[in-house]
């Protein structure tokens, strides 16, 4: 990092701290690109073993998980391999869980260089197995390693982007999972005419390897300024601060994102990992279980009875032949990368209430109309597969893509607080994997035994995520992550809505843009809260109502007034 001079009141080049040679934007963006890796690779994990399950030479190497038509109809196969999926899941549950301890401990760029060297162990035992028993232990492993990633990255993320674009840099993350599943897919296919040989399997899991190391170049990235104020590391959190935003290492507003930091680390310093379950002031159990929750909900849409089984539900249960079955999977997992891409441009001029709820309702629509097509007096009806199915497999993914796949990754980072954001973060990711182990084993089940009621069971799920959406889930577009602290702060106690309600009438500090428009004072944590209470409850808006106070930082003028910076916000 170099330091430079001003010039005519601008900083100098060589006088902004900088990181690879890059700074503000460029450096925000080289951090989207390392995150983005990371959710690549865990795409790439999802999608992998979707065409697998029907390939001959993975079938010959682990027949007991074979649910063809010429299985036997008393065999547990559609169990183990439900757990062949599953297991991955509950390797990523415990790597999520362990960020309760080592979250705050290591940093947030440690964690994701661990993480990183555990899926390149899981990776290389996955492509080398011989037995089951070998795929199960390796595929734990990888699961670990990439549970550590899901943890970390989006709070790395978050805790590096300004407000206005945090949102925009988080959801290429959910868009770049798609990418990992498209590229899974089509690599399936493309490895497919390599049978009968092992490659044809082998290769594709292997692949692995080449995705998991541009998650290596955050070791020339920036550190959390949030975790190294946590750590006492001033000094570092400064230079930081003013890489991100292109200034001067003394610029008035590095102080003053500095003073929000270290005010909200002193109101919650004697915070305790079991104070994440407690529902005092800072409200750290409410906002701890809409992480957890918000992450079910993606879960629980049932995302993943496409994700992990469209290739095997493509060729066993509607009829496609193997290749179009696999061209199919394909398609449906590019169509699902590019769907994912309009979130991207809409999240922060939308916001992520008006996303979620619109995703939930396209989610439900299609499991009913699925359902329906499922029916077997319907699907038998016609002549061929039923193309019709896969046309709402499309549109379910692209209704999840816009509205649930990588919000799930940015609301939680955006509602905890500092002292505990890395451990909530690690339980409400916790919840993903848990739910999601709980959804790839029982998919294969419930169709074995339900059949098209499966659709059913996942379209009341959808309904009641719209209900819960509205009436718990508060914006959270263009706050920066002290201001949610302080709503949360003011809201009550047994009224989860509350939250909600007190948002929509809290004044903005910061436009779309991210200038500072309510710039009378301070936002921090250590506020009065009974002013703030009046504020809420007396209803003001507008850029004259302050959120919270503090002694603000001014800068004196020529006829003696003060006047502030209008910056953007990190």
């Amino acid at each position: 990092m170099g330091l430079a001079g001003m010039k005519e009141g601008r900083p100098e080049t060589d006088m902004v701290p900088t990181f690879l040679g890059l700074r503000g934007i460029r450096l925000n963006w080289a951090i989207g690109f390392a995150a983005s890796a990371g959710f690549l690779l865990f795409g790439y994990d999802q999608g992998v073993l979707g065409s697998l399950y029907t390939l001959p030479s993975w079938l010959a190497q682990f027949p007991e998980i074979n649910t063809g038509p010429d299985s036997s109809p008393t065999s547990n196969a559609s169990v183990l391999q439900g757990l062949v999926t599953g297991v991955y899941e509950l390797g990523c549950f415990v790597g999520a869980i362990s960020m309760l301890y080592f979250g705050n401990l290591l940093g947030r760029r440690v964690n994701i260089w661990i993480g990183s060297i555990i899926m390149a162990v899981g990776a290389i035992g996955c492509t080398a197995s011989y037995s089951l028993a070998q795929l199960f232990v390796f595929r734990v492993i990888l699961g670990i390693g990439n549970g550590m990633h899901t943890a970390t990255i989006p709070v790395w993320q978050s805790e590096c982007s300004p407000p206005h674009k945090r949102g925009m840099l988080i959801m290429v993350e959910g868009a770049m999972i798609t990418g990992g599943i498209a590229m899974a897919y089509w690599i399936d296919f493309g490895c497919f005419f390599l049978e009968p040989s092992s490659a044809s399997w082998r290769v594709p899991l292997a692949l692995q390897l080449v995705l998991i190391l541009p998650t290596f170049v955050t070791a020339f990235l920036p550190e959390s300024p949030r975790w190294l104020m946590l750590r006492g590391r001033e000094e570092e959190a400064r230079c930081v601060v003013a890489a991100l935003d292109n200034v001067p290492v003394d610029d008035p507003m590095v102080g003053k994102k500095l003073r929000e930091i270290a005010a909200s680390l002193e109101a919650a310093k004697t915070t305790r990992i079991r104070d994440i379950f407690t529902n005092g002031p800072e409200r750290n159990l409410h906002r701890t279980i809409l992480g957890f929750v918000s992450q079910m909900f993606q879960q629980i849409s049932g995302i993943n009875l496409i994700t992990y089984y469209i290739g095997k539900t493509l060729q066993e249960n509607l009829g496609f032949s193997d290749i179009n079955s696999r061209i199919l999977a394909a398609a449906n997992g590019t169509e699902y990368f590019i769907a994912s891409w309009a979130a991207v441009f809409f999240i922060e001029k939308m916001g992520r209430r008006p996303l979620m709820l619109g995703g939930a309702a396209g989610q439900c629509v299609c499991m009913i109309v699925l359902a329906i097509l499922d029916v077997p007096r319907i699907k038998n009806s016609g002549n061929g597969p039923p193309v019709a199915s896969v046309v709402f497999y499309f549109l379910f993914n692209t209704s999840f893509a816009w509205g649930w796949l990588g919000m799930t990754w940015l609301y939680p980072a955006e509602i905890t607080p500092l002292a505990i954001r890395a451990q909530a973060n690690g339980i409400s990711t916790s919840a993903n994997w848990l739910f999601n182990f709980m959804v790839v084993m029982v998919t294969p089940v419930m169709f074995n035994n339900i059949g098209y009621q499966t659709y059913v069971v996942f379209a009341v799920l959808n309904f009641v995520i719209l209900v819960v959406t509205f009436f718990i889930f508060p914006e959270t577009a263009g706050r920066s992550l002290e201001e949610m602290s302080a709503i949360f702060a003011v809201s009550s106690k047994i009224n989860p809505y509350d939250v909600v309600r007190k948002e929509k009438i809290t004044p903005r500090r910061y436009d779309k843009q991210g200038h500072l428009i309510n710039d009378d004072v301070d936002i921090v944590e250590d506020y009065d809260k009974g002013d703030l209470e009046k504020n809420l409850g007396d209803g003001k808006r507008g850029g004259d109502t302050n959120v919270v106070t503090e002694d603000a930082t001014a800068t004196p003028t020529s006829d003696g007034n003060s006047s502030r910076e209008h910056s953007p916000r990190s």
